[in-house]
C-alpha cells in the first residue's frame, strides 16, 4: 500500500537542500537577466510547498489512518532539514543574524536528544502547544526573511525566545516525568 505521509515527508526532504542551494546562489537568476526577487519568489515558493506538505503529512497520516514507525521518524527529520536549510541559507547569505541561529539550532538538537533519550525511557513528551507556536512563528519568520521584507529581523528574534521557551518547557515536562519514574 502507498503511504501518502511518507511520500510527503520525503519530498520535503528532497525540497530543503533545493530550497539551500537557491538561497545560496541568487546569482543564477541575475546571470540569467532576471531581477534578483526571482530567486527569493523561487526559496520562498519551494518552502511554502514544503511547509504545506508538513501540515498533510500529520493530517493525512491520521485521517487514512497511515501513522508508521518510518513516518514517526520520517517527519520529524524533513520538518528540521527544512527548517534549518532555510535558516543556514538565510544566515549564510547574510539575511539572518548568526546568533539567533545558532540559538535555534542548539535547542532543535538539544530537543531531539532530549526526545531520544525520552524514548528510550518510555517516557512521553509529546509536542506541546508552545512547541507548535514556535514552529509558526519560525515559519512565518523564515518566509519574511526569504523574501527580505521589513520586519523579517524582528519575526526571527520572537521565533528565537518562542523557541527557548518551548524547549524549556520540554525540559521540565521531561525532568517532571523522570522524576515520576524514578
Amino acid at each position: 500500500m502507498i503511504n501518502i505521509p511518507n511520500i510527503l515527508a520525503f519530498i520535503r526532504l528532497l525540497i530543503a537542500p533545493a530550497m539551500f542551494w537557491i538561497i545560496l546562489n541568487p546569482q543564477l537568476f541575475t546571470n540569467a537577466g532576471w531581477d534578483i526577487t526571482w530567486s527569493y519568489y523561487t526559496a520562498s515558493l519551494l518552502f511554502v510547498i514544503a511547509s504545506v506538505t508538513d501540515f498533510f503529512d500529520g493530517y493525512v497520516a491520521r485521517e487514512l489512518d497511515q501513522v508508521t514507525i518510518v513516518g514517526q521518524i520520517l517527519d520529524p527529520l524533513a520538518d528540521k532539514m527544512l527548517t534549518l536549510a532555510a535558516f543556514l541559507g538565510l544566515m549564510m547569505s547574510g539575511a539572518a543574524s548568526a546568533w539567533a541561529i545558532y540559538i535555534i539550532i542548539v535547542r532543535e538538537l538539544f530537543i531531539t536528544g532530549l526526545r531520544t533519550l525520552s524514548m528510550s525511557e518510555g517516557i512521553d513528551v509529546s509536542a506541546s502547544m508552545a512547541g507548535k507556536v514556535k514552529t509558526v512563528a519560525q515559519m512565518i519568520a523564515i518566509g519574511f526573511l526569504l523574501m527580505h521584507w521589513s520586519f523579517g529581523d524582528l519575526l526571527l528574534w520572537i521565533a528565537v525566545t518562542l523557541t527557548v521557551y518551548s524547549g524549556a518547557e520540554y525540559l521540565i515536562g521531561f525532568a517532571k516525568a523522570y522524576k515520576g519514574k524514578i
